[in-house]
């Protein structure tokens, strides 16, 4: 059976899983309120944002951050469901670009 990259328990030379705290940055914080807010409204689950995270491929999962995975897998849903377009999403992310300058 093949793994998938996600699934990190006993890959050869990958060494433990650091499981350290660490300080949560404002772009982490953002993001977390960003999929309870759309989890409060049911426009996203759970095992749907899972899904999602894992179907991304190997090479750009590696480079990810964790909540980076999770912004990814909510722009990935919120295209596939219609709510949103990944112009809509382009544009809007531009305006915040240029605001702050």
């Amino acid at each position: 059976m093949m793994r998938r990259v996600h699934d990190r328990g006993g890959w050869p030379g990958a060494g433990p899983i650091t499981k350290a705290e660490h300080e949560l940055t404002m772009w982490d914080k953002r993001t977390d309120a960003i999929r309870a807010a759309l989890g409060a409204k049911r426009l996203i689950r759970v095992d749907e944002l899972r899904r999602a995270i894992e179907s991304i491929e190997p090479a750009e999962y590696e480079q990810l951050s964790y909540y980076e995975r999770w912004i990814i897998a909510i722009k990935t849903l919120m295209i596939e469901k219609g709510i949103l377009t990944a112009e809509e999403i382009e544009r809007k992310m531009a305006e915040w670009e240029a605001c702050k300058r």
